[in-house]
């Protein structure tokens, strides 16, 4: 009986022995795939592993980096426009100026002044050796040494000029200060003592000329947008 029970059961064995090894290559299977999937469960949407969250931090990344791009493209693109409008605006001052003023010393020096306005307004061609509107006579070289000083900041401001206002304001003072330093160099009585002729004579006022006008509304233009808080870079500053 025994031998009988023992011939019966070694069949049993070799049965027990094949499934443990076959239960035990079951979850190394399982494991491998565990392994290979990294941990994705099979039922998860393509792309929301580890490489499609990569590739959503660089999507913003790449208009971010080309909206910097533009803006920074802009930013170098106002400023010459800005500098031209300056440039323009102070040749046209200067032009202005420069041509009335020869038109004075060739037409209405040495002559009797010309009514425009009645008693109100005239045109009547003088020197003035001093600053603007008359003031100052004994202090030409002074007043030169400043307009040459005031041109010289100018161009230096320029380059950081972005707002246009401020581009307007500064050529009208830029215009007007190189319409006077020309009479100052190169009018009698000498080099940097020259006297600059004013012909715009209105009633119980000082004459004048345009170089003067320019350098007077380009001055109240930058009161006016220093008040606002705007400056020449085109920042705003509210209180």
């Amino acid at each position: 009986m025994a031998e009988a029970e023992r011939i019966i059961g070694t069949p049993d064995i070799p049965e027990a022995a094949g499934a443990e090894p076959a239960q035990s290559g079951g979850q190394a299977t399982s494991g491998e795939r565990s392994d290979s999937g990294g941990g994705q469960a099979p039922d998860e949407p393509p792309g929301s592993g580890p490489a499609s969250g990569s590739g959503e931090t660089a999507a913003p990344d790449g208009p971010s980096s080309d909206a910097d791009g533009a803006a920074g493209e802009a930013g170098q693109s106002r400023g010459p426009r800005r500098i031209a409008v300056l440039f323009a605006v102070a040749a046209l001052a200067y032009a202005l100026d420069l041509v009335s003023k020869m038109i004075v010393v060739a037409k209405l020096e040495h002559h009797e002044p010309i009514e425009i306005i009645g008693d109100w307004l005239r045109f009547e061609a003088i020197r003035n050796a001093g600053a603007a509107f008359g003031f100052g006579e004994a202090f030409t070289i002074i007043f030169t040494v400043i307009a040459a000083a005031v041109i010289v900041v100018i161009i230096r401001l320029a380059r950081k000029l972005y707002s246009l206002p401020w581009a307007v304001a500064l050529g009208l003072l830029l215009g007007g200060a190189l319409g006077n330093l020309t009479d100052r160099i190169f009018r009698s009585p000498g080099v940097f003592e020259g006297a600059v002729v004013d012909f715009i004579a209105p009633k119980g006022f000082a004459v004048f000329n345009l170089a003067d006008s320019a350098i007077v509304c380009g001055g109240v233009l930058i009161v006016l947008l220093s008040f606002r808080g705007l400056d020449p870079d085109g920042t705003v500053h509210k209180d």
